[in-house]
């Protein structure tokens, strides 16, 4: 697990280390797991922490400067081949990959948009006519950090394609440390730390056949406008969280 001091994480390590024997790589260190203390970027240090390992869960990426293109390619960018080569050569069966639902979120910006008014507590549910967005509709990133996030979801197709990987790209939606919706644009996108969790373990776990695909990962809230139906369909998700019940009145844009 890349990114493992993270809050996805721990949540994992938390909550699936009874079913998978993990460990990790990240810039803090990690007790209770087997651990190697090193940037993304290190393609080194990547190297040989996949030596021997079934599956990679890459979380790590820069999150801190969404729009610093330099900490982007150097951490987002640059690290995600590193793994992707690391995994490779090591002769990793899957790579789980955290992508993000800002890849999308660009959608939210046209005039007129309807998912912006969402996120913007202008409307309380998709209007009738408009569509969920999905895998298939066409990527809209709202930052460096989404483009840097796309970059590594064609990778994966890529990798998938070339060497028979099986690569799962997860987009994720807004996992907060509280625990629920801090902003009123996170109502949307809101996906509970449960939720999230399931997500990893249903990937982790999912049937060989799944040699490549994207999987949207939002809780089951009245605003959503990303279509979750194929993780459902595919890999039997079932979420059980929703930003609907948590107060929107105090909270800000």
């Amino acid at each position: 697990m890349t990114g493992a001091s993270g809050l996805i994480g721990g949540l994992v390590i938390r909550d699936l280390s009874d079913k998978y024997e993990f460990s990790g790589l990240s810039r803090r260190v990690v007790p209770g797991i087997v651990h190697t203390q090193a940037e993304i970027a290190d393609p080194v240090a990547i190297r040989k922490a996949s030596e021997g390992m079934d599956m990679v869960l890459h979380l790590a990426a820069e999150t801190h400067e969404y729009d610093d293109w330099d900490k982007v390619m150097q951490n987002t960018i640059g690290g995600t081949l590193n793994m992707f080569r690391a995994a490779q050569e090591a002769g990793v069966k899957r790579v789980v990959f955290m992508s993000t639902g800002s890849t999308m979120c660009g959608y939210e910006w046209y005039e007129g948009s309807p998912y912006g008014k969402l996120a913007a507590n202008q409307l309380q549910a998709l209007p009738p006519g408009e569509k969920l967005l999905d895998y298939k509709d066409p990527p809209r990133p709202d930052s460096f950090y989404g483009v840097g996030k796309l970059f590594g979801e064609n990778t994966g197709r890529l990798f998938s394609d070339r060497y028979g990987m099986s690569v799962i790209c997860i987009r994720l939606g807004a996992v907060l440390p509280s625990d629920q919706p801090e902003l009123i644009r996170h109502y949307p996108g809101y996906l509970s730390q449960a939720d999230a969790v399931q997500m990893v373990d249903k990937c982790l776990d999912a049937p060989e056949s799944v040699r490549f695909d994207i999987f949207d990962a939002i809780s089951e809230n009245k605003r959503r406008w990303r279509d979750t139906s194929h993780a459902k369909q595919v890999i039997g998700w079932r979420p059980t969280g929703s930003a609907d019940k948590y107060d929107i009145g105090k909270l800000s844009v």
